[in-house]
């Protein structure tokens, strides 16, 4: 039988262990706190399209192709745990003056000639679909396929989906990928994967991100996943069952994981501002994360040498990207390429290789 190590027990190592353990790999996880990192920390957003800008067309289909994978990923997982791990069916973003409104627009008609279609709302129509949002706000972009699920729902599945599988997990950090024996290697250590392979372009970026909780009394969550750019600072706010799932600030800071009295206040505010009623609610959790930022915003995704594949690099869509990355690694384990992933090629950098 083939032997695989996956070097990383977040998402995306976990997601790619158990896909290969059911394609007859034998596979081992190599981490010391699988499913903890910035696959803990993350919001769960499915949103590429309200990102899309124009000049931007390799990251937008990307995201896009991933996006469309999610429906059948998902239920993968609800028949692991008879659990569906969807939080919200849509995304809803707003602006609160005339130049976010202007942006709104750009991103309706970029979309558009990429074939994906988003509707721009005047006031009203905000309101008729979220009645508690601040009366500030003047329009909004609805995105009726971007969907949000609940991150530690994905994990908590894709890890009884390895157990299953009969993946092994070692509760130990692999300080050199030459000490594993393993006939192949997927190297999917999130912002750590540049100390295993010096010259790997992938830096940590930290994310800070609130959880609040719901009291009695308080109005329900948004129905929709509602982001907005407040004071040139841009914030989300997805919806759980019992809450509200706050993010996200952005900081090069290193692997600093601590959260700041200037991270939790401004989130907070800017939140507020799009949705009033958020201060009924209870302060439940502040926690950060590293996320595995690229140069261009793109992954890795792709062969190091004959024996590695690297995949990491997905800065702020690593939920999103989970289905085309174990996609995209399945081919390259069986010595093939996925044509909508070849835009995540290590090699488009010079430094892509060992130093």
């Amino acid at each position: 039988m083939r032997t695989l190590a996956v070097v990383g027990g977040g998402v995306i190592g976990l997601a790619v262990a158990w896909r290969a353990a059911e394609s007859g790999w034998a596979v081992t996880i190599f981490d010391p706190e699988v499913g903890a990192g910035a696959s803990w920390v993350a919001a769960g957003m499915l949103a590429p399209l309200s990102e899309g800008w124009p000049g931007e067309e390799a990251a937008l289909d990307f995201g896009a192709a991933s996006l469309a994978r999610w429906p059948e990923f998902g239920e993968r997982l609800r028949a692991v745990t008879g659990r569906s791990v969807v939080v919200a069916d849509h995304t809803l973003t707003v602006a609160l003056d005339a130049a976010d409104a202007a942006d709104l627009r750009t991103i309706a008609e970029f979309c558009g000639t990429r074939g994906h279609d988003l509707r721009v709302l005047d006031r009203a129509g905000v309101r008729e679909r979220e009645p508690e949002l601040a009366r500030t706000v003047r329009a909004g972009l609805l995105s009726p396929t971007e969907s949000a699920v609940d991150n530690r729902a994905v994990v908590a599945a894709l890890r009884e989906g390895c157990d299953r599988a009969g993946v092994a997990v070692r509760a130990q950090r692999v300080k050199d990928l030459a000490d594993l024996d393993q006939d192949r290697i997927v190297l999917a250590a999130g912002a750590a994967s540049a100390a295993l392979w010096p010259g790997l372009p992938v830096r940590p970026v930290k994310g800070e991100i609130l959880r609040l909780r719901r009291r009695p009394g308080a109005p329900p969550p948004p129905r929709h996943v509602i982001r907005a750019r407040v004071h040139g600072r841009a914030v989300y706010l997805v919806p759980r069952a019992d809450g509200i799932v706050v993010g996200a600030t952005q900081y090069e800071a290193g692997f600093d994981t601590a959260v700041t009295v200037a991270g939790v206040r401004d989130l907070i505010a800017d939140a507020e501002a799009v949705l009033p009623a958020l201060g009924e609610y209870e302060f439940a959790e502040a926690i950060a994360g590293s996320r595995p930022g690229s140069p261009d915003n793109l992954p890795l995704l792709g062969r190091l040498d004959d024996r590695v594949v690297v995949a990491t690099g997905h800065g702020r869509n690593g939920i999103l990207g989970v289905p085309i990355t174990v996609d995209a690694v399945a081919a390259l384990l069986d010595g093939d390429t996925l044509g909508e992933a070849k835009a995540a090629d290590p090699q488009r950098f010079s430094s892509g290789g060992r130093t």
